[in-house]
């Protein structure tokens, strides 16, 4: 059993890279505080049901109000929680490698077209069921008529999910990667994202850090306005994800480093 002290908070981790990061200078900056910090790592919906419970104190990063609102307002049902801060402005898309010329798939049904379907790969290979772009994922495949023509998508790894589609790219395959920025993968490749007009994919969202309004005693209203002014930015998440992801930096180095050389940190 872990005893935490008067100083100690438990952060909630979507168990995502690029999450991982964002925790990472969020972590750095309560450290700056004083605080002690534990990471709790779980997948999305769970990292909210631990917000629930009590179980964490905050949760780095919530998607709101798109693609995490739903987990939101089940909190809500038993404790108020206060937004801080604006890490990014997340989206969901479908893509493609820059390779795909834009003439034979330009939006989403073009993927129907019979020249489309010779050439690319069927399978859409997703990332863990609960994230937002499986769920907007899955509700494409059926309102857009994929999955009748052969189509088939399935929620996994994102080891699983960036393989797949890297592996794509170094045969010059065409492929399907549902995605979202930021992610490591624009850091590296120009990913050309597909018009989507039925508007399934969800909406540009606010990347927010979450407390629960009976801990908001553990800080002082100056720390929490501190909180309140961390703003990064898609490219930047992508950048120090990919450090990490395929540098293989120290992620609590990457972020120590950005934080200074940003003034965050002195």
């Amino acid at each position: 059993m872990t005893f935490l002290t008067s100083n100690s908070i438990k952060l909630g981790v979507t168990d995502l890279s690029f999450h991982h990061m964002t925790a990472a200078l969020v972590t750095q900056i309560l450290q700056d505080m004083g605080f002690e910090v534990q990471r709790e790592y779980a997948p999305h919906q769970d990292n909210f049901i631990n917000l629930k419970q009590g179980k964490i104190d905050l949760l780095s990063s919530a998607w709101l109000p798109s693609s995490h609102g739903i987990y939101k307002a089940d909190v809500e049902e038993v404790i108020s929680v206060t937004e801080l801060g604006l890490h990014y402005e997340p989206y969901a898309l479908w893509g493609v490698s820059d390779y795909v010329p834009v003439s034979a798939v330009n939006e989403v049904s073009d993927l129907l077209n019979p020249e489309v379907m010779a050439r690319m790969h069927k399978h859409i290979q997703g990332i863990n069921s609960g994230a937002g772009i499986t769920r907007f994922s899955i509700q494409m495949m059926q309102e857009y008529g994929l999955s009748d023509a052969g189509y088939t998508f399935s929620p996994g790894t994102e080891d699983a999910c960036f393989g797949a589609f890297e592996q794509a790219v170094s045969n010059k395959q065409w492929v399907v990667v549902p995605l979202w920025k930021p992610q490591f993968l624009h850091h590296k490749y120009t990913i050309r994202e597909l018009v989507e007009p039925k508007g399934l994919l969800g909406i540009v969202d606010r990347a927010v850090l979450l407390i629960r309004d009976d801990k908001k005693a553990l800080f002082s209203s100056q720390q929490l306005a501190r909180l309140d002014t961390l703003r990064f930015s898609n490219e930047i998440i992508a950048q120090l994800d990919y450090k990490v992801s395929r540098e293989g930096a120290a992620i609590d180095s990457v972020a120590n480093t950005w934080l200074k050389t940003n003034g965050f940190l002195n």
